[in-house]
Order: structure tokens, then sequence, then C-alpha cells
């Protein structure tokens, strides 16, 4: 069998889990890389074992490359929609980033795309393959936890404003929310069941800016760091309900009085509950006693090399026709309408109901 020729959009960080990715997978090649630094491009290309891949600056000849079947889009977020449009309607099997894109508006676009043209358009929901979720997807499935009808989760950082396109609101569509949310909003609302959303309650606030006055500890910076630039938010909170009378608690932040980072995915069942971070726990009853119980697991929280790896596999397999794609673009659609509800409600201090 012919292995799955793949191209890389965006040569940024985030792009070295993907190059990774297919570097280890035996049935997959990565013969392009696009980035608007060619230099950059041609760097990855070499160092993942690709050093023919074509180089390419402009998307747009990219996806008119005949030689390429797939391709991951690993770009700022303003850009996912339309290089996953374009990449569709030339026939290539797509595997985007999170989030989807920045609008809801944009995300029905793309899955009206992805219906066209009967390729696999795989939302980079990565948590979705990590171990500790597997395992506790399998004790879900079996009716261990019973009805799930409540979750909490908290992605906090004190001090973890990245700059760059990550604090620019026009390439990023927002802060913490977007960037950090949208993975244990997704991790929760998947465990539950993906139960329709019907309202969201959000707040979100910019009163501590990127705290770049602080001395004497680091943190991450993207490479295009500004430290004059930062149009999103600190912190976000919000309270989401679904149609099945659910509701799913979060929190994040990139800056935030706070002791240190917190890492929190709770959910809670009428038969049982369990923790998926910073450690996966699963809590039940049995003869009147209440059990904690610790899967005896390789990795009890998640692993980003290994969810990354499994993500890849996973997308390889949907685009050689042996499985469905575990992340498909109605649910980015749906992730989107919690994600800008939570803005939209923030902005306008109401409640936004969805019919």
């Amino acid at each position: 069998m012919s292995k799955v020729k793949v191209a890389v959009v965006g040569a940024g960080s985030i792009s070295e889990m993907h190059f990774g990715g297919y570097e280890k997978n035996g049935e997959a090649e990565i013969v392009a890389v696009c980035d608007l630094n060619a230099e950059r491009a041609k760097e990855k290309a070499v160092r993942f074992g690709a050093p023919e891949a074509a180089i390419y600056t402009d998307y747009k000849e990219l996806v008119a490359d005949s030689n390429v079947d797939a391709i991951s889009i690993c770009t700022w977020n303003n850009s996912h929609a339309p290089i996953a449009i374009a990449a569709l309607e030339a026939g290539k099997h797509v595997l985007v980033e999170k989030p989807l894109c920045m609008t809801v508006e944009e995300a029905l676009a793309v899955q009206e795309a992805q219906k066209k043209s009967g390729k696999t358009l795989q939302v980079g929901y990565v948590r979705r393959y990590g171990t500790n979720t597997r395992v506790l997807k399998k004790f879900i499935d079996d009716g261990d936890l019973g009805q799930i009808y409540y979750a909490k989760a908290s992605c906090l950082r004190r001090l973890g404003n990245p700059g760059g396109w990550f604090s620019d609101k026009e390439r990023s569509g927002g802060g913490p929310l977007i960037d950090l949310g949208v993975h244990v909003i997704d991790l929760c609302w998947y465990l539950m069941g993906k139960p329709k959303v019907k309202s969201v309650s959000g707040n979100t606030y910019n009163l501590l800016g990127n705290r770049n006055h602080i001395e004497n500890l680091s943190f991450y910076k993207a490479s295009d760091y500004d430290a004059n630039v930062n149009t999103v938010e600190d912190m976000a909170n919000a309270l989401i309900r679904f149609e099945n009378g659910a509701s799913l608690a979060v929190d994040v932040s990139f800056s935030l009085h706070l002791k240190q980072d917190e890492l929190n995915v709770k959910l809670f069942g009428d038969k049982g509950g369990a923790e998926v971070e910073p450690e996966l726990l699963i809590l039940g009853e049995k003869h009147n006693t209440i059990l904690n119980m610790s899967p005896q697991i390789d990795h009890l929280s998640f692993d980003f090399n290994r969810g990354f790896q499994n993500e890849v596999d996973h997308f390889i397999d949907c685009c050689l026709g042996r499985t469905e794609t575990l992340c498909p673009a109605e649910d980015g659609v749906e992730m989107m309408k919690m994600l800008c509800g939570i803005y939209e409600s923030s902005a306008k201090g109401t409640e936004i109901v969805y019919s």
C-alpha cells in the first residue's frame, strides 16, 4: 500500500508535534511544507527527514499540488478556515489544529466544504487521544458513572501569556479561552457524550495585561513576542448548559494572582465520578462504601507526545479509509458555539441562548 503523502502548513512551534508524528508513522510521507518564511519551512523539512519536500510560501499553491494527499494546518487561528476549505475543495484530507476557526459561521462553512468533498476533516482535539481519556471513556461507555450531569474544568496560569500572535486578537480570536479553554471544554464535553449546547453565560477580564514587568520568573514566549501587543483577555469563566440538562463550569487564564498553575478536570455522574487531570481517578460506590479507584496505567496524566502521536496515527488511518475521525467538523461547530457564546455573553453582559 502506498504511503499517505502529507503536507504541513505553518512551521511554528505546534508543527513540531505534527512533523514528529508523521515522521514516526510508517504509512505517512512528508512531501511538502508551507510557511510564510521559506527558510523556516525548509529547516523543518530537513530536520524531520523530508529534505526533498516541496517548499511553499502560499497555501493556495500548496493545495494545487497533486502530489499531496493530506494537509496538517498549524497556522494562526484566523487562517484555519480558508486553508481548510481550500484544501477540502482541492480533494485533500485535513487535520486542523484547534480551534477549528474563529466564528460559528466559519465553522459551518468548513463543515459544508467537508460534506461536499467527502474527505476527512479532523479537528485537533488532542486530549481525546490521551491514555487517561481513553481508559475513562471505556468506564463511561459501560455505564460506571451513570448519567454525567455536571463537569468542572480549570486551566489556570499565573504568568503564561505567550505574546506574539497568541495575544493578538486579530490573529488568534482571543486569549486563554480559545487557546487553553478549548482543550478542557472539549475534554469534558466529549466525555459527557457531546450533548448539544443550550445556553452560555460567561465573563472575560483584561485587568492584569501580559505582566511583562515581572522579574525573576520565566515563562514561554512566542517567537514573535512583543510586550507592547496584548489585545486578548487575561482570564475567562463560564457556565455552559446543555439540552440534556447537564452543565459545565470552566475557568481559564493566562495571567492571574495565583500561587501556582492549576489544571483540574472533573466529571460527576449519578453512579460515580472521575478526575481526569491532574491524574486519572475514578470514584464510585460498592457495598455501601465509597471507593477511590486509581487505574494502574502508564500515564495517569495527559502525555503530550503520546497524545499527538495517537492523533496523527488516527488521522492517517482515516486517510486510508480504515476508520472515521474521532473529531469531525460538526464537533468543531458545536465548540465554536460554546467559545463564541462565552465571548458574546461577556460583551453583552447576558446569557446567550441557542435555539
